[in-house]
């Protein structure tokens, strides 16, 4: 057997020496120095004899009946390998050829990528036409430039090639790619510039068949020479796909500005609602507050007598005569003390009990506000997906107008059985939202696969595809709430890659079910047992009220019921594709006795192959209860307007129980209020002569605004101001000896000027109006070194979410703050806290990023925020002298940053954000002069200013802050910003945007624009296509508002968050088109003060009517030239009451008065014009028929002043028509043009 393997071997060896016109003879004595050997088609069945050719640097082994690599152990100089079109299943036997540079393995059988790690000067891999599933075993080929992977199982790209930087050709045509996204990790591949994904040769990649396919790869690989075999270098493709880009990704910057801003307005109703019902109960507070401190005040005051009087806590002695003079005394002021006790304690009850009404209303608002935004929240990443996708899944949201969305609904209320609810208290379902899933490369994946089936098939009986096509709820673990992460992967991927459960069971099959209580009972029981176990808020509970389901197409194809004995896999069933479960069958705990034939025909459902299962609508829901739900629509609290019918109310009682506790004994009668304070009341109020002496002043419940000389009382220790009308505390300062200070209930404003109170240490500030909590709390960190108790309750303080932190973080010796014990462990997270407050090289190395150029990602989150999540410069990089010049993104959004500072040195920082930060200026950027991004969202900034030398912007957003205007001049030199957002906050004019003409998109959404001159201002910004005014004064304010911008602005594509469509362009020209009006005016003159014009000279402007109001300022105009317009008629010039001079040559004058036609006569833009007061169709005529036989001597005169009347060239046949008898004290008349005959 041996020797017939040797006679063989020795044949096959002649054989390939006959090939390549060798000798066998002469090799077999004396060897051979062949570098190249060949073998095509057949004679060669496995590698043999190589051995032979010790200097062997090519072999080519071509259509052979090899199955596996040999033989090659002695080939040490081989670089140029070939083993194509055989029958290898394997890659290997391969480590000893390690120069090879070349490797041809393709028409063959190999299905996995290995043993090619020491071939580390491999530079071309050609692996196509094989059976390989995954892209793996090439980190180490270093030098990798061409790799052809085409033809094989690739479903995606990952970032397995990652580390073959030098790849500059790959083709991945033919095979099972289908995502954009993972198209986009070839863009870490620098290096690449020939890329085939749709190769003739191939069948197409499911990618290729998408939507802007091309768009996409050449806008994320820019450096791409050629494309699908086409040359892709011209400069203009490239171009073509920036723009496409860059529109698509300003587009939808807008529609998510858009969803951000309903979301707001949502919120913003939450807490106007929240401030409305907490109204009442503050006001109880407040009432019970004063009366309180009134009666507090009566008992010091009582106690201070007891202890010149009766002090019997000293165990005086006192006589029985005095005892008897006193008796009364003795026994009455113990009672009326123990009177003012007793209310004492009824009112501080009577505060707990409002502030436990104000929590409730607090605990209900965040539970609305957490549900509102858990139902904004999967609209944006919508979005985004849409965005990466460019289209190709699409989402969109149903209305009633819309047959699916009925349907959808429709569906849910089929499958919803109130028999298996009924435990929960549950009644019915209510539909909040249906939203359609278009995902493009699923659907062909199903489509595809679905027609695969009925070909196998070959069922000709329709009815027999419809029975296997059902919409079925996919079941989600109960055990995990829908994460917003999974359901995205689920729409985008579909269910293959999609399942994050770790039950084997659902790797093995998509779980589907019929009926909506199979779905959504195992979680509503799940949730209760967990709120149960954690001791869950009474109103946390609510949130299971809301739930999301997802409504699949499914193809159930060849079905059984599951068997008991078998778990349930494709193994176990190998000729089906799917099976159920009747619910009768299943053990769970909603089951029991029925009245209903519901269970019978409730199923769950187990497809095993995931793209036969296709995500098509996500609808969000409510159940109703037989407990309503609590909403702060629908809280009952009465409001002030309410009061009359209060004995209806469920807080009638207790405002009746309040009145009750007002009227207890004692009641004290009002003292009158002091408005100003003088050094006699003073002593007065203290009881004593003497300044040093008083202790204790209690100047609670006046009218006062100011303090006089009160650092004179050197002794005082106790001062309550609270009550009073007190905007700042600036009197306040250097009472050395000052322990208590009771300043609530005030209108205070700043601390700025509250000095010199080293030893107070009890210091109540609630119930004011301080709002800048970094300021305030500088001065307290400053002026009160040893403070204990601090409360600051009740201000509309800008961050609250950070302000208890920050201020325990500061002012180290506070003991209580707002009536609660600072723990150790609350003072210690507040010091560390505090020190994250601050920028430092830590946190600057920790949040940056060093990467030269942004990534070429379609996302509209700031470069900044994506750089820094892509890669961070981590905590130990660049130490080195420069490390600061490396940084060119820095990312320190929510910080709680109360300045910027230490960046002298980021010289070439180009892209920053510090959003949701506590900062008050814009101040510290000046030295990083090559900014194009900066980003500060969310702080409390309140002008914009230290960014003049940033002259390289191309965006800025400061969105959610303070500002009340843009200064002169501040954008003038930003000659490439792009994009200006500054949208919620209080800017009155857009004057200071005048020279931004670089300006491609503005939001300036909910900010205090009222006039429509401030549109003027946007006229010369030429390059401006999107704009949103929403929520400004001018939308409501002026007429007309939508279609008066798209006039003026005629270059913008959006407007408010709405594309503009033709027809308004269109509209607009109509309504605005050749109307002289007060505003043009204005613009011209640059002042709207028109009582000092004397002269109007509009000339060759295409006017066709003139609408000057109000009138009134006009009343100087005396001579008026609209020579070479289009007007009809004098227009609204006959309202103007002292021209004397009027010029109206080349016009096409008919009248003196706008003729009025019939109705059926009107074109459209003349019945749109009849709309405008004081235009050029209609307004205050009479109509034609009336006026022809009405004799002229009966009609009114009109401008009574014009001497001088131009009307030549008009085309004038009828003067009769004119009307000039109603010009009485006309001089002189020129009608240059006319002819009598009716020709001119």
């Amino acid at each position: 057997m041996i020797e017939c393997e040797d006679l063989n071997q020795e044949e096959i060896i002649k054989e390939l020496c006959l090939c390549n016109g060798l000798s066998y003879e002469m090799i077999g004595q004396k060897g051979s120095d062949t570098s190249k050997l060949e073998m095509f088609f057949s004679g060669y069945p496995r590698i043999v004899g190589l051995s032979l050719f010790p200097n062997l640097t090519s072999l080519t082994i071509v259509a052979q009946d090899i199955k596996e690599i040999s033989g090659l152990e002695t080939c040490l100089q081989l670089k140029e390998l070939w083993i194509a079109e055989c029958c290898i299943e394997k890659i290997g036997g391969l480590q000893e050829c390690r120069n090879l540079e070349k490797l041809y393995l393709y028409y063959n059988k190999i299905s996995k990528i290995e043993n090619l790690e020491k071939l580390f000067r491999l530079e071309v891999l050609w692996l196509n036409h094989n059976a390989i599933k995954n892209i793996e075993g090439l980190q180490t080929l270093k030098n990798l430039s061409d790799l052809n992977l085409a033809g094989n199982l690739i479903s995606s790209i990952g970032r397995c090639l990652d580390p073959n930087e030098k790849l500059e050709r790959l083709n991945l045509s033919g095979n099972q790619i289908c995502s954009f996204k993972d198209l986009t990790n070839l863009t870490r591949l620098r290096h690449l510039k020939d890329l085939c994904l749709n190769d003739p040769q191939y069948k197409t990649n499911p990618v290729c068949l998408l939507c802007n396919y091309s768009t996409h790869v050449l806008y994320h690989l820019p450096y791409l020479q050629r494309l699908d075999t086409f040359d892709v270098s011209a400069k203009q493709i490239k171009e073509l796909a920036d723009t496409t880009a860059m529109k698509k990704i300003m587009y939808y910057n807008m529609r998510i500005k858009t969803v951000q801003r309903h979301l707001n307005e949502d919120l913003e109703k939450l807490n106007d609602r929240k401030c409305k019902l907490q109204k009442l109960p503050e006001e109880r507070i407040k009432l019970f507050s004063f009366v309180k401190k009134n009666l507090e005040r009566e008992l010091a005051e009582l106690k201070g007598s007891g202890k010149v009087h009766n002090d019997r806590s000293n165990n005086n002695k006192v006589t029985e005569l005095e005892k008897s003079k006193n008796g009364e005394t003795v026994t009455e002021e113990p009672s009326l003390q123990q009177k003012i006790v007793t209310k004492l304690n009824a009112l501080n009850e009577r505060v707990t009990f409002w502030n436990k009404k104000i929590d409730e209303i607090e605990a209900i608002y965040r539970i609305e506000v957490k549900q509102k935004k858990k139902s904004h929240s999967l609209l944006i990443p919508f979005l985004l997906i849409e965005l990466e996708t460019v289209g190709n899944i699409h989402f969109e949201e149903g209305t009633r107008s819309d047959d699916w969305f009925n349907s959808c609904y429709e569906l849910i209320l089929s499958r919803f059985c109130t028999w298996d609810f009924r435990t929960y208290g549950i009644t019915g379902v209510k539909v909040k939202r249906v939203i359609k899933v278009n995902n493009r490369i699923l659907r062909l994946k199903f489509e595809e696969k679905f027609q695969k089936f009925l070909d196998n098939e070959d069922m000709q009986d329709s009815e027999s595809y419809r029975k296997m096509l059902e919409c079925l709820f996919y079941v989600f673990d109960p055990e995990v709430t829908v994460k917003k992460k999974h359901l995205l992967q689920i729409l985008e991927k579909g269910f293959k890659d999609s399942e994050t459960s770790k039950l084997p069971l659902r790797k093995e099959a998509v779980i589907l079910a019929n009926s909506l209580s199979m779905c959504e009972c195992p979680r509503i029981e799940f949730l209760q047992q967990k709120y149960k176990d954690e001791k869950i808020n009474s109103f946390e509970h609510e949130l299971f009220r809301h739930g999301i389901l997802l409504i699949t197409k499914v193809f159930l194809g060849q079905s059984v019921q599951a068997r008991d004995q078998d778990s349930i896999s494709q193994a176990n069933y190998p000729m089906l594709n799917s099976v159920f479960i009747p619910r009768k069958y299943l053990l769970n705990s909603i089951m029991g006795q029925r009245n209903c034939d519901c269970s019978v025909r409730q199923c769950k459902w187990f497809v095993f192959d995931h793209d036969l299962v296709l995500p098509e609508y996500i609808v969000e829901f409510e159940y109703i209860t037989v407990v309503k739900a609590h909403s702060l629509f629908s809280f009952n609290v009465i409001l002030e307007e309410s009061k009359k019918s209060s004995e209806r109310s469920l807080l009638s009682q207790d405002l009746k129980f309040d009145d009750e506790v007002i009227k207890m004994d004692p009641r004290i009668k009002p003292r009158p209020k002091l408005i100003s304070l003088d050094d006699k009341t003073i002593l007065s109020l203290a009881k004593t002569s003497i300044y040093s002496h008083i202790v204790s002043l209690n100047l609670h419940g006046n009218s006062l605004s100011k303090l006089r000389d009160l650092s004179k009382l050197t002794g005082l220790r106790k001062l309550n101001i609270s009550f009073n009308e007190f905007t700042c505390l600036d009197d306040i300062y250097h009472l050395y000896n000052l322990e208590y200070l009771d300043a609530s209930h005030n209108h205070v404003i700043t601390l700025e000027g509250f000095r010199g109170l080293m030893k107070l240490k009890h210091l109540d500030l609630s119930w004011n109006q301080l709002k800048k909590s970094g300021d305030e709390i500088n001065v307290l960190c400053k002026h009160t070194t040893s403070l204990l108790t601090l409360d600051i309750r009740h201000n509309p303080w800008q961050k609250p979410a950070t302000l208890r932190m920050s201020v325990i973080g500061r002012l180290k010796t506070l003991t209580h703050l707002d009536g609660v014990l600072v723990s150790e462990e609350e003072a210690t997270a507040a010091t560390k806290f505090i020190a994250g407050t601050k920028i430092t090289q830590f946190s600057l190395l920790r949040h940056s990023s060093t990467k030269e150029e942004r990534p070429r990602i379609l996302s509209i989150w700031p470069s900044a925020k994506i750089l820094t999540q892509i890669s961070k410069s981590g905590p130990h990089s660049h130490l080195n002298g420069n490390w600061y010049l490396k940084i060119t993104a820095l990312n320190l959004d929510g910080q709680h940053l109360f300045e910027i500072t230490n960046l002298e040195k980021l010289e070439n920082l180009k892209w920053a954000s510090f959003s949701n930060n506590n900062l008050t200026k814009m101040e510290g950027l000046e030295s990083c002069v090559n900014l194009e991004e900066l980003t500060l969202d969310g702080n409390c900034i309140s002008k914009i200013e230290g960014i003049s030398k940033l002259t390289k912007l191309t965006h800025l957003s400061i969105n959610n802050n303070l500002l009340t205007g843009l200064e002169k001049h501040t954008f003038d030199n930003m000659l490439h910003l792009h994009s200006l957002s500054l949208e919620n906050n209080r800017i009155t004019s857009l004057s200071g945007l005048q020279k931004a003409f670089t300006l491609i998109e503005l939001y300036i959404s909910n900010n205090y624009i009222a006039l429509n001159q401030e549109i003027y201002n946007l006229k010369g910004l030429c390059n401006l296509v999107i704009l949103d005014m929403y929520g400004n004064i001018i939308v409501w304010n002026q007429e007309n508002y939508r279609l008066f911008v798209i006039f003026h602005l005629p270059e913008l594509k959006a407007l408010d968050g709405i594309s503009i469509e033709p027809s308004e362009t269109e509209c607009a020209k109509d309504l605005f088109g050749g109307r002289l009006t007060s505003d043009m005016i204005a613009e011209r003159q640059g002042h709207s003060n028109f009582t000092q014009m004397q002269e109007l000279n509009w000339t060759s402007s295409s006017i066709r009517t003139v609408d000057l109001v109000p009138v009134d300022q006009f009343r100087n105009v005396c001579n008026v030239n609209l020579q070479n317009n289009n007007l009809t008629s004098f227009s609204g010039l006959i309202y103007l009451p002292n021209v004397k001079v009027l010029c109206l040559n080349y016009n096409h004058i008919e009248s003196i008065m706008p003729r009025l036609k019939p109705q059926t006569h009107l074109t459209n833009r003349q019945l749109l014009y009849q709309k405008v007061p004081s235009s050029g169709y209609g307004q205050q005529g009479t109509a034609k028929i009336n006026r022809d036989i009405m004799s002229s001597e009966n009609l009114p005169p009109i401008m009574h002043s014009l001497e001088v009347l131009h009307l030549g060239y008009n085309g004038i046949c009828n003067l009769i028509q004119l009307q000039l008898n109603r010009l009485r004290n006309l001089k002189f008349l020129f009608l240059q043009g006319y002819d009598r005959t009716g020709k001119t």
